[in-house]
């Protein structure tokens, strides 16, 4: 059908302005609304399915959020891959031979003691957890980091969506480095090694309780975003935990718990955004939406609705 030279006009007036005013560039071809409030699958979507696998990452992607949220552990061949712990939890896996880790054997199954090949043969899908009822159960194991990055960019790309944001949390403690996990700077180095090699970069956020690994960050790799988690039993004041940190993280993501309207007001005012972590509950999450949080990390994505 003919349009008219006015109406052209105006339709092309209207996508211009549309344009302009609600999307920012991130990279040459992912793009979000600007200001965006930033909904992070804990885990992919650990309250539907098994924690830290490629389902769930593409589970909570169909279910709309901005950014994948996961946890990664060194394997002893140098592999990086996705495990909230550097062992294999009680609460989740299989044995190769159909028999469930118990609690009192989880700590010895130590995956930085594994090769990959030994770690692919544990199941991490198919044994229930009592904590989450909602979560459905498949066969799956902890995944390469890199495996990861390809499946979700895959996915996205065939459905012709923007690409996500991942917020990567490095799983480090001061009592166990070269036990369950390198130290700081080698965890940090192979980590950036298959961010850089999969050209996610511009994407990507470090997260962690361990500062060091955020103070390595930043020193050897200023141009990735860090955030600091702080977990409810931290004793500290925000003054004095950005003060041990020794710089401004892009992120103060504190338990949810510890959110207040002061807090937000003071991470504002430092240009630093908050992100609370895990919210699990719609009346929580619109209590703090309206605080002014800047999004927050939820094993229950699905609770935003369509």
């Amino acid at each position: 059908m003919k349009q008219s030279f006015p109406a052209v006009c105006f339709l092309l007036l209207f996508v211009f302005i549309n344009a302009c005013h609600s999307t920012r560039k991130i990279t040459s071809n992912t793009y979000v609304p600007m200001n965006y409030f930033d909904v992070q699958g804990h885990r992919g979507c650990r309250g539907l399915m098994p924690e830290n696998t490629v389902p769930a990452m593409i589970k909570a992607l169909d279910l709309g959020v901005t950014t994948l949220e996961m946890d990664v552990v060194i394997t002893k061949d140098n592999k990086v891959i996705l495990s909230h712990d550097p062992y294999f939890s009680h609460e989740i896996t299989t044995k190769p031979d159909g028999s469930f880790v118990t609690r009192q054997e989880e700590k010895e199954l130590n995956i930085f003691e594994m090769n990959y090949e030994q770690v692919k043969r544990y199941d991490v899908g198919l044994k229930n957890n009592p904590r989450f009822a909602q979560q459905e159960k498949i066969a799956a194991y902890k995944p390469l980091l890199a495996d990861v990055f390809q499946a979700e960019m895959e996915y996205m790309k065939t459905r012709r969506r923007p690409l996500p944001e991942f917020n990567i949390e490095t799983k480090t403690n001061p009592a166990t480095d070269n036990i369950y996990h390198p130290a700081p700077d080698v965890f940090v180095d192979l980590l950036m090694d298959q961010i850089l090699q999969n050209g996610v970069q511009d994407r990507v956020t470090i997260q962690s309780f361990d500062i060091r690994t955020l103070q390595y960050l930043h020193q050897k790799y200023p141009g990735i975003k860090t955030a600091l988690l702080v977990s409810l039993g931290n004793q500290f004041s925000f003054r004095k935990q950005i003060s041990d940190l020794g710089f401004t993280p892009a992120i103060y993501s504190p338990d949810f718990r510890l959110v207040t309207a002061h807090l937000v007001t003071t991470c504002h005012d430092q240009n630093i955004r908050i992100i609370p972590w895990t919210v699990n509950d719609k009346k929580e999450m619109d209590r703090l939406r309206s605080l002014g949080v800047d999004g927050f990390i939820t094993d229950y994505p699905n609770l935003l609705g369509p």
